[in-house]
């Protein structure tokens, strides 16, 4: 998460003078300092030196457009900061903005307060203002405020760069579809052109043949070394390790793939395999372990949010998995929805070593695939889906126990 920069623009002026601007400088470099220092923050957060008029912002604003690291601009207004000075900046920005209603020290020092005090902490002040231009131009920030050293003041912090990451990681997405969605089916549809124009992925449809031109052209050697990595993650429990083999066979293919044209995300469709001997089982649960995004039949915009969330997730003690929802129960001691998949749940949400095993799977009508098999984790969850309305994208978002 480290690789994701932040730049920390702090507002000021000339008015105040060089020895004032001096003391928000230094301030601003020991706010950054703080925020890298500590664990909660999990990307990178950049120092920039104080900006005093229109021009300074606008270029710190297209400097962070420009960097490709940088996923996102943080503000704050150790002075006064006149707003007006902000709008070309702020009409440029195309990175997502987060404002800090914050100010350096905790407390008012009552025995030794003064006018040059007064001067140089009046970020009640300036943030302020800041958050005026920012509202009246209908900016799309988030805004937190409390005490900069505050435990949940960068918790939230964290949150919201999770957040950026996210939208960086969205902007930069290609997703590859392996064949077409599951035939009569309809939530798994959408418009792949509004996709990338409103979340930036770009989603792109290959042959099944692609594929196998690639899974038959794997050596005995690439099959043996992911057999390897296979037995060091994971506990081989079956005997057919022939069907095992040939999910390392497609995991190598897979991964060369989409190594080569840049994929974040894929799918599969069970109704189009054509020569491959089993529908992809093992290599897409250990995909997924390696932070691609992944759907089934065909839907490819789970597999993007897959891909996004785990990129959001990357450094949590966590799980992202693809599921689907399957079963109630309607006990009322007990309701609940369980979720399943025939194959390609994430052993990210393993609570235990997974098993490889190998049990019969008549859809697709192929041999019987290699699999993950685990106990999950209990404990609370975020689900989250995209579907095309037709006019709109909609998100649904359900936190579950």
């Amino acid at each position: 998460m480290k690789k994701y920069k932040f730049y920390f623009l702090v507002g000021s002026q000339d008015l105040y003078g060089a020895d004032v601007l001096r003391r928000v400088d230094e301030d601003a470099r020991t706010m950054v300092d703080g925020f890298n220092a500590d664990a909660a923050i999990p990307c990178t957060v950049v120092f920039h030196p104080v900006v005093r008029n229109s021009e300074e912002i606008y270029r710190a604003v297209m400097e962070a457009n420009n960097d490709p690291a940088c996923a996102g601009v943080i503000t704050w207004m150790h002075t006064f900061s006149p707003s007006k000075m902000w709008i070309r900046g702020f009409q440029a920005l195309q990175k997502p903005l987060l404002h800090v209603n914050t100010q350096f020290n905790r407390d008012i020092p009552w025995d030794s307060i003064d006018m040059d005090f007064m001067n140089l902490n009046q970020s009640a002040h300036g943030d302020r203002e800041h958050g005026f231009i920012a509202a009246r131009m209908r900016l799309r920030q988030k805004v937190i405020s409390g005490w900069w050293k505050d435990g949940r003041f960068r918790r939230r912090m964290a949150g919201w760069m999770r957040a950026a990451v996210g939208a960086y990681e969205s902007r930069r997405l290609r997703v590859l579809r392996i064949g077409d969605n599951m035939r009569d089916v309809a939530v798994t549809e959408g418009d792949k052109v509004e996709a990338q124009i409103k979340f930036g992925w770009q989603v792109d449809a290959y042959g099944v043949e692609d594929i196998i031109r690639l899974v038959d052209s794997v050596t005995d050697r690439e099959i043996d070394a992911q057999m390897d990595e296979y037995r060091r993650l994971y506990t081989m429990d079956t005997e057919n390790i022939e069907s095992v083999r040939y999910q390392a066979r497609e995991e190598v293919a897979l991964k060369k793939f989409m190594e080569k044209k840049k994929f974040g995300a894929f799918h599969t469709n069970f109704e189009d395999l054509q020569q491959l001997r089993q529908l992809p089982g093992l290599a897409a649960q250990d995909l997924m372990r390696q932070g691609y995004g992944f759907g089934a039949e065909g839907d490819w915009k789970v597999a993007a949010l897959c891909r996004i969330m785990k990129a959001m997730t990357a450094d949590l003690d966590c799980g992202t998995a693809f599921m689907e929802d399957y079963t109630y129960n309607f006990d009322p001691a007990c309701g609940m929805n369980m979720g399943s998949h025939m194959l390609e749940v994430c052993p990210s949400v393993a609570c235990e070593k997974p098993k490889i095993q190998v049990h019969p799977l008549s859809i697709g009508n192929r041999e019987d695939p290699a699999r993950l098999v685990f106990k999950a984790k209990a404990g609370t969850a975020v689900l989250a889906t995209s579907i095309d309305m037709g006019d709109r994208f909609r998100m649904i978002v359900n936190d579950v126990e």
